[in-house]
């Protein structure tokens, strides 16, 4: 009977294991989620590394609704997006240090305002339903021009560019693109 007991409890552990297993497998491929990215540039011993989660369309209005206009917004879903640098960068003639920030972004119809806070690690939405960012931490801010497109982006995505001896952070979603400018 001990040992009926203790096959049937170690029986029991294994579906649980194996259920938690299945649900963050399909949490990582369901597109009724926000899948996890990580999106790196290297250059010249520049590494960056960016990480955040990938919210879908999903038919939904995006700018100026689901994300608001002349509100922060994390800049992307789930945890707040992190932004890893290993040197100086030079961005809008402003130079951000070597280090790790949280990214932020305040959306508008023609200007976003892109913003490294010193704080990373938090979720990316408060208690009060607002962006969770101590604007005291802000290391960095810069107005860029936001660019409409034909192309619709059913998923948000973070890339990089190389642009002659600079490069650019790209932020594209739905219709709208922005570009970040950077030398390093």
């Amino acid at each position: 009977m001990k040992r009926f007991l203790i096959v049937c409890g170690v029986a029991v552990a294994v579906l649980i294991l194996l259920g938690f297993v299945a649900k963050f497998l399909v949490k990582k491929h369901d597109k009724s989620f926000s899948p996890e990215e990580e999106v790196a540039f290297t250059a010249e011993g520049l590494n960056i590394h960016v990480f955040y989660n990938r919210p879908y369309k999903k038919g939904r209005e995006i700018f100026g609704a689901l994300v608001p206009y002349d509100k922060v917004w994390r800049t992307g879903a789930n945890e707040a997006t992190t932004f890893q640098t290993t040197k100086d960068l030079l961005i809008e003639g402003k130079t951000l240090k070597k280090g790790k920030y949280s990214l932020w972004t305040i959306p508008d119809q023609e200007t976003w305002k892109v913003i490294f806070n010193a704080e990373y690690g938090q979720w990316g939405i408060g208690a009060d339903g607002e962006a969770n960012r101590n604007p005291a931490k802000d290391v960095l801010s810069v107005d860029i021009h936001a660019v409409k497109q034909e192309r619709e982006f059913e998923q948000f995505t973070i890339s990089f560019e190389k642009v002659g001896a600079d490069a650019e952070m790209v932020l594209i979603w739905d219709k709208t693109l922005v570009a970040v400018p950077f030398s390093y």
